[in-house]
């Protein structure tokens, strides 16, 4: 990937903002909290209602599932695998936002005693954090309900947000931004324009990017604000630990990636259709270039991301980032 070092907003030093910057946050904080309260849903009334999956609905978008990649596929086993898919990004969700939340219960310290207004704009965030957590939850148990056994998430949310929360606030806020980005790009692209998409499953999407629009705002504030808190020598640290921590989160789509592959191939197996060692090979590499592009590469070449990125490190710093995520194209 190549990383653009033209932006149109100033880098951020570790001199205070002046008055109108400290007002433009402050208003960003306040916009957070009314858009918080003005798409505020709840999850049985307006999202579940009532409904459950149907086998014969596909699940994620050919967008997202890359799955005109694989045309040896039939139409009822590419429906399958997005099915497949769409189990796998409703649990990658819910793995993700344990450590978010965390991460903004944390920050929300620093407001305890000061800035009010931005006080309540995280702990709004991680009253929506909690609640996106429990819809992904039941979401899997309704889907475990209609699709065959054995399906694995093998990621423990416990285990991953200890890992996260290892590193650096830079470097947890830099991937924190980088998933709120592709979640907004994912619903905008590929979600909202497919009229063929289970109808329970495209609302899950819908309702969860509506509460994500503000949370991408609050991510991008808090960076800023950490970052001009950070020293030169300790910001390049910090980007060494976001490329540790991109290269985690590949470790994990990597492994699911396997586990989805072998569910795939299975239950395909127990309908009678056999895959030649060609065709196996062929789905287990969709698989992880599906993912590699959900969760990394559609976040990492998002304007936004790049902006913001740019905004804070150094060429070599980027070119450090690009090569990492080269070698998962």
């Amino acid at each position: 990937m190549t990383m653009h070092t033209t932006i149109d907003m100033p880098a951020v030093s570790n001199i205070q903002a002046p008055p109108t910057a400290k007002m433009n946050e402050q208003q960003e904080y306040a916009r957070s909290i009314a858009l918080s309260k003005r798409v505020r849903w709840d999850i049985d009334k307006d999202v579940i209602r009532g409904r459950s999956f149907n086998r014969a609905d596909k699940f994620l978008p050919d967008g997202l599932s890359l799955i005109q990649d694989l045309q040896f596929l039939s139409g009822d086993e590419k429906r399958f695998m997005s099915q497949v898919q769409g189990r796998t990004y409703a649990n990658m969700f819910g793995l993700v936002e344990r450590y978010i939340n965390a991460k903004i219960l944390e920050l929300g310290r620093n407001y305890w005693t000061g800035d009010q207004v931005a006080l309540e704009a995280l702990v709004r965030f991680s009253d929506e954090e909690l609640k996106h957590q429990e819809l992904f939850r039941r979401i899997e148990c309704m889907m475990r309900e209609t699709m065959p056994e054995g399906y694995v998430f093998g990621a423990k949310p416990n285990d991953v947000a200890g890992a996260v929360l290892s590193k650096s606030t830079w470097a947890v806020l830099a991937l924190t931004l980088h998933i709120e980005l592709f979640t907004q790009l994912h619903y905008r692209e590929s979600v909202e324009k497919d009229d063929g998409l289970s109808p329970l499953f495209k609302d899950v999407l819908l309702y969860h990017w509506k509460e994500e629009c503000q949370h991408a705002v609050l991510d991008e504030l808090e960076w800023l604000r950490h970052d001009a808190t950070v020293t030169p020598a300790a910001r390049d640290v910090a980007v060494n630990e976001f490329i540790e921590l991109v290269g985690a989160v590949d470790g994990i789509l990597q492994m699911q990636a396997a586990a989805d592959t072998q569910y795939f191939t299975a239950t395909m197996a127990m309908q009678g259709r056999r895959f030649d060692a060609t065709e196996e090979k062929a789905i287990g590499c969709g698989m992880l270039k599906a993912y590699r592009w959900q969760y990394i590469l559609s976040g990492a070449a998002h304007p936004h991301f790049l902006k913001v990125l740019t905004g804070l490190t150094t060429e070599v710093q980027q070119a450090r980032i690009g090569t990492a995520l080269a070698t998962l194209m």
